[in-house]
């Protein structure tokens, strides 16, 4: 299984946060997943701190590639490809973080594992967060 791990499943997972469900810990954590943690997410972390609404982003984005190691998550660059399909998205749902991790899970054959309702309602694949 290729799980694509969205901005605040990669928030929740770092400090053992209880939103995130046991069960889909057990499948982030299972040793024959292969874990996806996409550029987006470094670059919605950041922007959302300059505009004061992450206080521990300097946390996580002093550490991205040191984190993502110690929990053997690939990192995923977005490519034009990625860009492209977002772009192409025929969804009202605007934020542009989003609907480049959309365009990464279904370009990349992952499932994304997200709590967001908007998300789950677009991508039948999608692994909700918060359950088990």
């Amino acid at each position: 299984m290729i799980l694509l791990l969205d901005t605040h499943v990669l928030a929740w997972w770092w400090p053992n946060d209880p939103r995130l469900s046991g069960g889909v810990r057990a499948h982030i954590a299972h040793p024959a997943t292969r874990v996806l943690a996409s550029a987006a997410s470094a670059w919605e972390i950041g922007i959302r701190h300059a505009a004061g609404r992450w206080p521990d982003a300097p946390r996580m984005l002093d550490r991205w590639n040191a984190l993502l190691a110690a929990d053997r998550f690939e990192p995923l660059a977005i490519s034009a490809t990625h860009a492209i399909r977002a772009a192409g998205l025929a969804w009202a749902y605007k934020d542009p973080f989003d609907r480049v991790l959309a365009a990464q899970a279904m370009l990349e054959g992952a499932r994304l594992v997200t709590a967001d309702p908007a998300l789950l309602g677009h991508l039948p694949e999608a692994l909700h967060a918060c359950e088990g």
